[in-house]
């Protein structure tokens, strides 16, 4: 079934819209706080479309999605208790659960890994915010998980340029149902992990 193609060739349209960036720079701030969509799915075809700016396009990709963190890690500051009913009755209540319990264990590491990983980072930026993390610390993790993602993102693309745009074209199909078995294995892990 091919259900990846037509949102990869929309993405790749997006790409190379003349508010591209613009559209670029609001999904990683959202995706960061509140959006389901990460920036990933924007950030590749932009820089397959323009490899000669694929670092500025992560830069751009890393400062907003850190932006957006820190409206996640406010959130969870000021509005807590206002949230909590929600985040209870919703997908993301385990998430939040393994977050609150990976910064007991293991601190600003958590943001790191949860920066870098396809682990929901807006997840951790609201926990973050709940219990109190030193702020510093939170950024400077923040910054460095998402940079490393980004900017990795970004040179796969840069470096395998028209090549990598056919490739991804053949097989985006493939790639996107092997990847959604990825995650969906990884959060069954994931949540067996949790409840033990």
């Amino acid at each position: 079934m091919k259900l990846f193609s037509p949102l990869y060739r929309r993405a790749m349209a997006w790409s190379r819209h003349r508010h591209a960036r613009w559209y670029l720079g609001t999904l990683s701030f959202a995706e960061s706080s509140f959006f389901p969509v990460p920036p990933d799915v924007m950030l590749a075809p932009m820089c397959l479309a323009a490899p000669q700016r694929a670092w500025q396009l992560a830069l751009l990709t890393t400062l907003t999605s850190v932006a957006g963190g820190l409206l996640g890690y406010a959130i969870g500051h000021f509005a807590t208790d206002a949230i909590l009913p929600w985040l209870e009755q919703s997908r993301y209540w385990p998430a939040y659960q393994t977050a609150v319990e990976w910064f007991s264990r293991w601190g600003v590491w958590a943001v790191f890994v949860a920066g870098f990983s396809p682990i929901p980072y807006k997840v951790f930026t609201v926990a973050a915010g709940a219990l109190s993390m030193a702020l510093l610390p939170f950024t400077l993790a923040s910054l460095v998980g998402r940079g490393l993602r980004f900017f990795l993102v970004a040179a796969l693309m840069a470096w395998g340029g028209p090549r990598m745009e056919a490739f991804l074209h053949r097989y985006v199909d493939r790639i996107g149902w092997a990847t959604v078995a990825l995650i969906a294995s990884g959060a069954a892990l994931w949540s067996l992990g949790a409840q033990a």
